[in-house]
C-alpha cells in the first residue's frame, strides 16, 4: 500500500471519529447533561407492598436529568433496594419520560425466624416478615431449602381431603422431619422412609379422627410397626404394636 493511500485512509478514519464522538458523548452523556431533562416518571407495578411514592423517592435523582445523562442501572439499583422489590426494568421514552416496571417479590413460605421464600424458591427479608399471616412456615438449613420446599408439597398432596390442616414443616440438622398442623400438633415423622410413615398414618387417620377423643397434641411414626399419639393431659399410646425395643411413652430421639 502506497504512502498515500495510507494518508487517505487515516485521513477517513479521523474524519469518521470526529463525526461519530459526539454522537457517542451524547447517547453517553459525556456532555449536555442538562438538556432535554427527563420531566416524567411512569410507573408500571402491583402496588401491593410497595408504593408509588417509595418507587419515586426512591428514582427522584434521575428526574430533571438530561435525556442523554440519566443511568439506568443506578435507577435499576436505587429502587431494587426497596423492601418487597425483586427486580426492576428501566427504560428512556423519547422526549422527557423515564419508565420503570417494577416486579414485586411473592411470598411463598416463612423460613425460620425472620426470612420469607419467594415463589421462584429464593430467600428474601423484608420488616415485619415474622408477623406476615397466612403462609406455610417451614424451616430447616439453608443448603436444603429445596428439599424441604419438595416435602411440603408432597405433604399437601398426600394429606389433601384427610382432615389434616398442615401449617408448616421443619427439618432439624440431623435430617429428621416434623409437620406441624394448624391445631398446634406435630406429627413426627424421623429421617427414615418419611414419606411411607406419613402415607401410612394418613391412611389410618380417619380411624383415630372417629375415636372421639378430640385432637391430638403429638404423633410420633418412627417405629417400624406403627405410631405412637398423645392427647393432652395423657400419656402417649401406641396405635399399633410397636417393636419390643421400643418405648411408646416417652418419644423416641435417635433421629430427632
Amino acid at each position: 500500500m502506497s504512502a498515500t493511500a495510507i494518508q487517505r485512509l487515516l485521513a477517513w478514519a479521523i474524519a469518521l471519529t470526529l463525526v461519530a464522538l459526539p454522537v457517542v458523548g451524547l447517547l453517553n452523556g459525556w456532555y449536555a447533561a442538562d438538556r432535554w431533562p427527563v420531566r416524567q416518571l411512569e410507573l408500571q407495578a402491583e402496588f401491593a407492598n410497595v408504593s408509588a411514592e417509595q418507587i419515586r423517592t426512591a428514582a427522584a435523582p434521575a428526574i430533571g436529568v438530561g435525556f442523554f445523562a440519566v443511568d439506568l442501572a443506578g435507577v435499576q439499583k436505587s429502587v431494587a433496594q426497596l423492601p418487597w422489590v425483586e427486580k426492576v426494568e428501566a427504560r428512556k421514552r423519547w422526549p422527557d419520560t423515564l419508565v420503570l416496571r417494577v416486579y414485586e417479590q411473592r411470598p411463598y413460605a416463612h423460613w425460620g425466624s425472620d426470612m420469607l421464600i419467594n415463589r421462584d424458591g429464593h430467600l428474601f427479608q423484608v420488616p415485619g416478615a415474622s408477623e406476615i399471616q397466612g403462609l406455610p412456615r417451614l424451616t430447616g438449613p439453608d443448603e436444603r431449602i429445596a428439599d424441604v420446599i419438595a416435602f411440603h408439597n408432597d405433604v399437601l398432596a398426600e394429606s389433601g381431603g384427610s382432615g389434616l390442616q398442615v401449617t408448616g414443616v421443619t427439618l432439624s440438622a440431623r435430617g429428621s422431619w416434623t409437620v406441624h398442623l394448624d391445631s398446634g400438633a406435630s406429627i413426627i415423622v424421623g429421617n427414615e422412609h418419611a414419606h411411607e410413615r406419613l402415607r401410612r398414618f394418613i391412611q389410618m387417620y380417619p380411624r383415630v379422627a372417629a375415636s372421639g377423643r378430640g385432637a391430638f397434641e403429638y404423633v410420633d411414626l418412627r417405629y417400624s410397626n406403627g405410631f405412637a399419639m398423645k392427647w393432652p393431659g395423657a400419656d402417649a399410646e401406641p396405635a399399633t404394636a410397636p417393636p419390643p425395643s421400643a418405648n411408646p411413652v416417652p418419644a423416641p430421639v435417635e433421629d430427632a
